[in-house]
């Protein structure tokens, strides 16, 4: 389900490291002499980045940690009803995006174009950072979620928290000497933390029990699961695919690749209130290298699907609020655009309006189920809407028969 990829899968063949949001890395660095096995069976290393990413007091706010936008009880994805997160000294910044789930980045890469072009890996929406420990130092320094003026500020507060005896013990005694050498190793704590911890990559859902042989799947799940793989019909295996790769024990249901869907502009994000703003994504100003391949503007990261019917808010920029509208807007987006985008001065449907004109036609109109034109028939009618759906329930962790 991409257009800008030119093969409709592509799995991994190397697990990676991964920190407060990314996988592959930087972590060959010294990590100190202390590698005896914590209790919780995690290493010292690990246990630090527990402790870290429960850690209100690391926050410009002092209310917000790792955890607040990362909630395990939602998949370690957004717990909030906002579609963004508001965080910044008072909490009351607007985010630009949905915060997505950590779950499964240990099996992502650094961010690459594969050998067909297609571009791949790469941690947060845009894939902006190459490592679960590159993308950890991000939250902590942007001014509106944890909103630490600077690197000293963060390590003052590190060096506060009850922790910190600990932390010399594994990082050196003299580790706060050097505030860049403490966060780097602060976020390499979070990183070894996401890789060691089994609760970021349980595979503990319905659906791997169901192929373990030790679970049944409903015929209403059965049948959604063939509409997900049917290339006539959802089609939703081509990004999400549901087999295993190489790497890893179960299917992870995203190839990590990009697409460009033409998900419509959110007025709940502030930064849309100025009609000039864009988010572009991959060619977006995070990413100056990709600034002059506007092929690759409006793409994003396709995201890993198990746990997504915990999710309170899906898309880049959370704009719809329930997984049957998700799959609704997935069929009916070119069928029916009039339910999904607002309308020109002269009253003509706008589509794909969260993209300036000159960019639209990057938008995905190729693939099954988006090559549908107005008035046809889409791709899934709203029974079988609702089996998908009833698969995806059975990608949540934690089943229990």
């Amino acid at each position: 389900m991409t257009v800008i990829r030119l093969s409709t899968s592509l799995f991994l063949s190397l697990l990676l490291a991964a920190c407060g949001g990314g996988g592959g890395g930087d972590s060959s660095s010294s990590i100190g002499s202390a590698e005896a096995e914590m209790p919780g069976g995690l290493s010292a290393q690990a246990e630090l980045g527990r402790q870290i990413f429960q850690d209100r007091s690391l926050s410009g706010s002092g209310r917000m940690a790792c955890a607040t936008c990362h909630d395990p009880a939602f998949g370690h994805a957004s717990p909030f009803a906002t579609p963004v997160v508001f965080g910044g000294p008072n909490l009351d910044q607007s985010g630009l995006r949905n915060a997505p789930s950590l779950r499964y980045l240990r099996y992502n890469t650094a961010f690459q174009f594969a050998a067909d072009g297609t571009p791949t890996g790469g941690f947060f929406w845009d894939g902006r950072a190459n490592s679960l420990h590159e993308q950890a130092r991000e939250p902590f320094l942007n001014p509106s979620e944890m909103a630490n003026s600077d690197v000293a500020g963060v390590v003052a507060k590190l060096a506060a928290a009850s922790y910190a005896p600990q932390f010399r013990a594994v990082f050196g005694d003299g580790i706060f000497a050097s505030p860049d050498a403490a966060f780097d190793r602060m976020t390499f704590a979070l990183e070894r933390f996401q890789l060691e911890a089994p609760e970021f990559a349980p595979f503990s859902s319905k659906y791997d029990a169901f192929l373990a042989g030790r679970a049944t799947l409903t015929a209403q799940e059965m049948n959604g699961l063939a509409l997900f793989n049917r290339t006539d019909k959802g089609n939703c295996a081509g990004c999400h695919s549901s087999t295993r790769p190489a790497n890893a024990p179960g299917p992870l249901f995203t190839d990590f690749t990009y697409d460009n869907l033409g998900v419509p502009r959110n007025a709940g994000i502030a930064a849309n209130n100025d009609p000039a703003f864009n988010d572009l994504g991959l060619c977006g100003p995070t990413r100056t290298e990709l600034a002059g391949r506007t092929d690759l503007c409006g793409a994003f990261k396709v995201p890993s699907l198990r746990n997504v019917a915990l999710r309170k808010h899906f898309f880049h920029n959370g704009a719809f609020d329930s997984l049957q509208q998700v799959i609704r807007f997935y069929v009916r987006r070119d069928t029916d655009p009039q339910l999904w985008y607002g309308v020109d001065a002269l009253g003509t449907v706008t589509p794909y309006d969260d993209l300036p004109p000159s960019m639209r036609a990057n938008v995905n109109t190729t693939e099954v189920p988006y090559n549908r034109r107005p008035g046809e028939a889409p791709a899934l009618t709203d029974s079988e809407i609702a089996d998908v759906a009833a698969f995806l329930g059975t990608l949540t962790d934690g089943y229990a028969p």
